[in-house]
Order: structure tokens, then sequence, then C-alpha cells
């Protein structure tokens, strides 16, 4: 086992560290590894079946179509309406600007499935308006970057769908309810935390909004909250399956882009399919690629060696939950959100079922736990994107965010040891036991 976590590591991490692309680094230390364990033929083909057989799965088709139905709202004109509708709800709060920010991630990521996506669209918008009004651009983009994986958390979201895949069938309506309480949680929080320092630094509260504009905008956002509702009512009543909610889901949103709000034609369809097919693409390797690393960690016994390893080290749950949170919040600092759960989710899995953690409470604290990671340097996904939209730079934006990285840290203990947090309500609304 020593010799072969070894090897499957080592080969990662040098080409990791050599630029090889994130898929093609954990596919060729898998195969690396089945070589000289097995010999070239065997190796190969083990490898590629793994890869092919993985990705033959009915709940996968669920991510072209989300990323599909996120690209399409993104281009559909249905960010500005959230953001419109946010700026109601938060405006007559301190730094209302920054609530507004922090509400538009949470409704646009939980639609879109994307913390990139929800940085970038909201953030661009936000920023020129937060500029003018006085706001330090670094305090600005803190918000931004720090709310923009709130989505991830409130679904529908595709990293819980990824778990639900390697875990081999953990019930995707159980995380997809699940997700509800911490997610609200962590926009709640952060806003807290915006609430705090702008009213300390005098930020301007924004003008009351007559009746009618409210209701105006409020009508406007209307139709693309919906969709959450036609989702996740569906999935929780069983009128449909999380994949066929995908599919619900783009032909509610073309038919908001095209005919409803009419800010996308028939002619920008084919580009927009063309984007989130490459998107798709990328995602779907590294899950494939993900899977064959996966059956050369069960050949090696490795993940329960580590388990082994790891409750040796202490018989205090409290023990071994903080050292799995550690060893994910340092893994998150270098490794992208879709990686990094395909290659220790079956790693610690092994670990948490000895402790007896429900799989559906281990999914919320792993995905909150990586959500971190993609704000944080030195790769953050989120953190590249949001700086680049509020024109600063990373160094300028690290000590704003601090205290948000304190709350949500905060809000990961909490989730971690409360389980009622993550499991109350799917044992409400689904019965899940």
């Amino acid at each position: 086992m020593a010799t072969a976590a070894l090897l499957l590591f080592g080969t990662f991490g040098v080409l990791t560290l050599l630029g090889v692309p994130i898929a093609f680094a954990i596919g060729l230390s898998a195969a690396v590894t089945f070589l000289l364990f097995m010999g070239f033929d065997q190796s190969m083909f083990i490898v590629a079946q793994q890869m092919a057989s993985g990705l033959d799965s009915f709940t996968l088709l669920a991510i072209p179509f989300f990323i599909l139905a996120g690209n399409i709202m993104n281009r559909g004109g249905i960010a500005l309406r959230l953001i419109s509708f946010a700026k109601v709800l938060g405006g007559r709060l301190p730094g209302s600007l920054a609530h507004c920010n922090v509400l538009a991630n949470m409704m646009f990521g939980s639609i879109s499935g994307s913390a990139v996506a929800a940085a970038a669209a909201v953030g661009g918008v936000m920023a020129p308006l937060q500029k003018k009004e006085g706001y330090d651009p670094a305090f600005s983009a803190a918000v931004n970057i720090a709310s923009s994986p709130t989505g991830l958390l409130i679904p529908p979201s595709t990293t819980l769908i990824v778990y639900s895949l390697i875990t081999g069938g953990t019930s995707i309506a159980a995380l997809f309810v699940a997700g509800y309480v911490p997610g609200i949680l962590m926009g709640f929080g952060l806003m807290v935390v915006a609430g705090f320092i702008a009213k300390k630094r005098g930020y301007p509260v924004s003008p009351r909004s007559s009746w009618g504009e409210v209701l105006r905008v409020t009508l406007d956002a209307l139709l693309p909250l919906s969709l959450v509702v036609i989702v996740m009512g569906g999935i929780i009543f069983g009128v449909f399956t999380a994949t066929e909610a995908s599919a619900i889901a783009v032909v509610y949103t073309l038919f908001l882009a095209l005919v409803w709000y009419r800010e996308i034609g028939i002619k920008d369809v084919p580009a927009i399919i063309l984007e989130s097919a490459v998107t798709t693409a990328i995602v779907l390797l590294m899950i494939g690629a993900s899977i064959g690393m996966s059956r050369v960690m069960a050949f090696g016994d490795i993940p329960f060696a580590l388990s082994d390893a790891l409750l040796g080290i202490s018989d205090n749950p409290i023990i071994i939950l903080l050292a799995i949170n550690i060893a994910l919040l340092i893994v998150g600092t270098f490794m992208d959100m879709t990686p990094a759960l395909l290659i220790f989710t079956p790693i610690f899995m092994p670990v948490v079922q000895d402790l007896g953690m429900d799989p559906v409470h281990f999914g919320i604290m792993m995905t909150l736990n990586l959500c971190i990671g993609i704000c944080t340097p030195p790769v953050g996904s989120a953190l590249f994107i949001g700086c680049s939209v509020g024109n600063t730079s990373i160094g300028s934006v690290i000590r704003p965010l601090l205290p948000f990285y304190a709350v949500l840290f905060g809000l990961l203990m909490l989730v971690t040891f409360v389980p009622e947090i993550s499991l109350a309500l799917p044992q409400l609304l689904l019965g899940y036991k």
C-alpha cells in the first residue's frame, strides 16, 4: 500500500508542479501506478475501462444540463434582474450595496450553480456601483469573492451531484435540501460582517425605493427565482429526478431568455451550447480520470489504510473531524473544488463511516470546506475572478478577506459538529433517515 500511495500521489504532485492540466495529471498518475503493478497492457485497459464505465451514468447527465441552464441565464439578462431584486432587499441596511452583492450571489449562484459565474456576473455589475458610492475596491472585491460560493450549497448544485456519484448514490434530493440552511447561514454571516465594517467606515445607505419600484423589481425577478421552486419542488415531491429537473431547467431558462425577456436570439444559442459543451467536457474529463484514480486507490487499499492511520491518531471524533477539515482546507488552497472532491471523498469516506457520520452531513461539510478553498490564494478561482472584475490585486484583497474567512471557518465548525444544521430539513421534508 505504501509503495502504491507514494507512487500515485508522488506522480500526481510532480505532474501538477510541472503545470500539467489537473485532469491529465490525475489520469497519468493512475496509469503510471497501474503500469508498475500490473504491466502495460492491463494498466492501460483498466484505466480506460474505468473512465468509460464511470461516465456511463444517468445521474451525470444533470451536469451538462445545469451548466447549459447557467450559461443561458448568464447571457439572458437574469443576473441584472436578480441584482435589482437584491438591492430592494438590502437597500436600507448599512453598506446596502455590500448586502446586495451577497444576496445577489446567493440567488444567482444557486440558480447558475457556479461560484465563478456568480463572481463574474454579479461582481462585474456591483464593482462600478460600489466605487461610485465611495466603497474601498478591495473591500468590495472581498465581499464578492467570499459570497460567490454560497450558490454551491444552495441547490441545484452540480458539486453535490458529483459528490453523490462518487459516494455511490447518496440521495441527491437529500443533499440538495441539506444545503439550504448552511448556504443561507453562510450568506447571513457574511452580511453581518459586511454590515459591521460598512457601518464602521460610514458607507452610505441606498435611498428608499418606492412601493411601485419594489413591486416592479420583485415581479421582474419572480420568474427566475421560480426556477428553484420548480426544480426543488419537483424533486422533493417525486415528480421528476434531479437529472430530469436539469433538462426542465434548460427549457425554462431558454423560454425566459428567448421569449419572455428577449435578451438573446436564436442565433446566440449555438454559441451558448458550444461554451457549455467545452465546460462540460472539462468537468467530465476530470470525473473520468478521478474514477480511474479511485480504482487505483481501491487496488492498493489506500483509503482504508489512511482511515486506519487517522483513527490511530485518536479515538475522539472531534479530533479526527478537525484533522480532516484542516487537511481539506490545506488542499483547497492549491486545488480546485471538483478535483479535490473527486480525489479526497474516497479517501475520507471510510473514516467518517467508521465514526458513524451520515454521508449527506459529510457531503455538506466537505462542500462548505472546499468553498472556502476557492476564495483563498494561491489558486482560488473565485479569488482570481473577483479581483479581475473588481479591478484590484490579490495582495490588496487578502486583508479585507480575513474577517470573512473567520466567519466561514466558524460556520464550518458549526456544520461539522452540529449535524442537525444539515440533516433537519431532509428529515422534515423527505423523511430522510
